[in-house]
């Protein structure tokens, strides 16, 4: 009996939880469990062909709203290959239309619905039970139960089994009740062989449930909270820790939902850390604490990171999607925690809600934006079914992509012309904020634009115009398109754009080739290499690099001359970015402001 359970991730840095807890607590139980990972970038030829070649008796396939198409596509062709295998589904994208689809796919034999440890070990230890198995299905069609006693015997414990919804051997469609949650300190921890993980994100979870009930959220249908054990959850992390994995990605819905859970595993970070895993976290910033401010301050650049949804500050929307969230204290808090300066923040925002239209959205921005995050995520309302808001879309003339994402395309407030206007400002955010790679342009469009979610409108009605959209452009050219758009658009100096820009591009890293915008540094040729002859003897600016000749100093960092002020200042200016320094949250190099007069007065000296 082979058993296989079947992930097809988003990308290939990305690692299933769900195969990995099924298949711990299946093991646990002693059913005998496969797992196979794969992406939806693969072609579905290549993963046929493995799945084909390990001609599983039975294929469990998690779905999600980034693969269900694929996964779709792949049992219709897998059934063609594989008459005899079992299929089945599962996950949070099947769960709420089982009966769907189990009549769209008369191939899959049943949907496991909702949470699915204690479903999936029940229903492989059924298979691995009946010594017939095979014979429940010929030619991919069913054989009538009553023909086989085994048959009968399995079909029967379907019956019974909580959490599934399955098809019999006449083909009939059954529907049996949800499974009861289980206690989260019952799943074993699965990643004791990190092997498979090298590279890779891994994910953990704490808590499942949420208290909340955000319309939008399929986790606000299951509201019954529940724990892991804080002595698992230690011990657990601890091995985290132990073999320095470079990122854990906690994926409670809301971390800190109850304070003490957050506030023991934060403060056991703290007390444990290795100097090297980062650990992320969904937070509701509202309810952080003086305490958990207090204890944030004295962690380690980069040991967490948080992501806060905010969604809107519309109150109306707030109201009607069923969110508590107080703007004004999530505004103090990411405010406190950036003075800090060693926590990377990431706040979300959903276009397409109720009661938000283009003009509400960009005040919505304009506040976001003013608390200056490290990402600012805008993203579009996707319609998941189970959900309130699936529900209620008629009241709000909802419109929405019929498959996944399922995303919107119009509201009551909100025009299809207005959500692509919103995608254009959605990409231009991506690339020219969230990279964070054009932090001085941007300090100089902020001086220009009182909210900066017209700059990103503009910029994007800029590329449309200029035919720059849907092309893919390296780093260097979506700086020439920016400065061409401050410099047409805004009429700003080009050599006050052209060195905004230099020092942006070389706070990243030290190119190998100067842009064409750059200015030629022949003639301060001289200057540049005395001065590192200098560092390799004095080592004034550049103690830590002790025991390097002046040419590796020269590789190893940068020294740029502008003949003014970038900030418009007269005189020449000297900058020298330090790699091996750099800010724990933009990864920026150290800049340093060098007088270069005074700095060979006090050399000759």
């Amino acid at each position: 009996m082979k058993i296989v359970l079947a992930a097809v991730n988003a990308k290939y840095i990305h690692s299933n939880l769900a195969v990995y807890t099924l298949s711990a607590y299946a093991k646990a139980k002693g059913a005998q469990v496969e797992i196979a990972e794969y992406t939806i970038n693969q072609q579905k030829d290549e993963i046929l062909k493995s799945l084909f070649r390990k001609r599983p008796d039975v294929l469990c396939i998690s779905c999600y709203i980034w693969n269900i198409s694929y996964v779709e596509a792949l049992v219709t062709e897998i059934s063609k290959i594989l008459p005899r295998t079992e299929l089945w589904l599962g996950g949070p994208e099947v769960s709420f239309r089982a009966v769907q689809m189990l009549e769209k796919h008369p191939c899959l034999r049943g949907i496991m619905k909702g949470e699915g440890e204690k479903t999936f070990a029940e229903l492989a230890l059924s298979y691995q039970e009946t010594e017939s198995w095979e014979k429940i299905s010929e030619n991919g069609m069913p054989i009538n139960d009553s023909d086989v006693p085994e048959n009968r015997k399995f079909f029967e414990k379907l019956t019974g089994m909580p959490g599934i919804t399955w098809r019999d051997a006449d083909g009939a469609i059954h529907e049996n009740p949800w499974r009861e949650v289980m206690d989260l300190s019952e799943v074993p921890f699965p990643y004791e062989n990190l092997e498979n993980f090298s590279n890779r994100i891994i994910y953990y979870e704490s808590s499942r449930g949420c208290p909340f009930s955000c319309s939008y959220c399929l986790s606000s249908i299951d509201k019954r909270l529940r724990f892991r054990s804080m002595e698992l959850v230690k011990k657990e992390l601890q091995f985290f820790l132990d073999h320095e994995v470079p990122q854990v990605k906690f994926v409670d819905r809301t971390f800190n939902c109850r304070k003490d859970h957050a506030m023991e595993i934060w403060k056991y970070l703290a007390e444990h850390d290795n100097q090297k895993t980062n650990f992320h976290f969904e937070i509701a910033a509202d309810l952080i604490t003086p305490e958990e401010l207090e204890l944030f301050r004295r962690m380690r650049p980069g040991l967490i990171q948080l992501e806060i949804g905010v969604q809107s500050t519309n109150l109306d929307t707030i109201r009607e999607i069923h969110r508590k969230m107080d703007f004004e204290k999530v505004s103090f808090v990411v405010r406190e925690i950036q003075k800090g300066r060693n926590i990377h923040q990431h706040l979300d925002l959903i276009a397409g809600l109720p009661f938000e239209d283009y003009d509400s959205f960009r005040r919505s921005f304009a506040d976001v934006y003013r608390l200056k995050p490290q990402q600012l995520q805008l993203g579009f309302l996707k319609v998941l079914s189970g959900s309130y808001m699936a529900e209620h879309t008629a009241d709000y003339q909802c419109l929405y992509q019929e498959e996944e994402p399922y995303e919107v395309l119009s509201t009551r407030w909100l025009p299809y012309e207005d959500v692509l206007r919103l995608k254009s400002v959605e990409e231009m955010v991506e690339v020219y904020y969230n990279s964070g790679q054009f932090h001085c342009l941007l300090g100089l469009a902020e001086c220009l634009y009182e909210n900066m979610f017209d700059f990103f409108a503009e910029l994007g009605q800029f590329y449309e115009a200029g035919g720059y959209e849907g092309v893919s452009h390296t780093r260097v050219r979506r700086y020439e398109i920016l400065l061409e758009f401050l410099m047409k658009k805004k009429k700003v100096e080009r050599k006050v754009c052209e060195a905004l820009a230099l020092i942006d591009l070389y706070a990243r890293e030290n190119l190998k080739s100067r842009p064409a915008f750059a200015p030629d540094l022949s003639e301060q040729k001289e200057m540049i290499r005395r001065f590192y002859q200098c560092e390799e003897q004095e080592h004034r600016y550049l103690k830590h690099y002790d025991g390097y000749q002046w040419k590796q100093l020269m590789r190893m960092t940068h020294l740029e001359v502008f003949p003014a002020d970038p900030q418009g200042t007269e005189g020449e200016t000297v900058l020298l970015f330090d790699y091996s320094r750099r800010d724990p949250l933009t990864g920026n190099a150290e800049i340093l402001r060098i007088d270069m007069d005074e700095y060979f007065r006090e050399y000759k000296k």
